[in-house]
């Protein structure tokens, strides 16, 4: 894996592609799924898990930081829980 060079800017970038995406399709039916965006390519990838998104990159060659999201969320993953 490529040593990552993440900033703020690719998490701002990623949330105006992911933005933008849901305006022009409808995500009802991937509710619950994670997306993974590329915010360098604006490509997004969909699956059950980041490690099932991870496994498809793989697939294909690619190897690129991404932005994770569970669909119908704003996060992929909130810590913490009840009291």
């Amino acid at each position: 894996m490529t040593v990552s060079t993440w900033c703020e800017a690719d998490t701002n970038r990623a949330l105006v592609i992911w933005n933008q995406y849901q305006q022009q399709h409808d995500v009802a039916s991937r509710i619950g799924q994670t997306a993974g965006i590329d915010p360098v390519t604006e490509r997004i990838w969909f699956g059950s898990s980041a490690k099932d998104i991870w496994q498809q990159m793989e697939t294909q060659g690619l190897d690129a930081p991404l932005y994770f999201i569970r669909v119908g969320s704003q996060h992929y993953v909130r810590k913490g829980g009840h009291r």
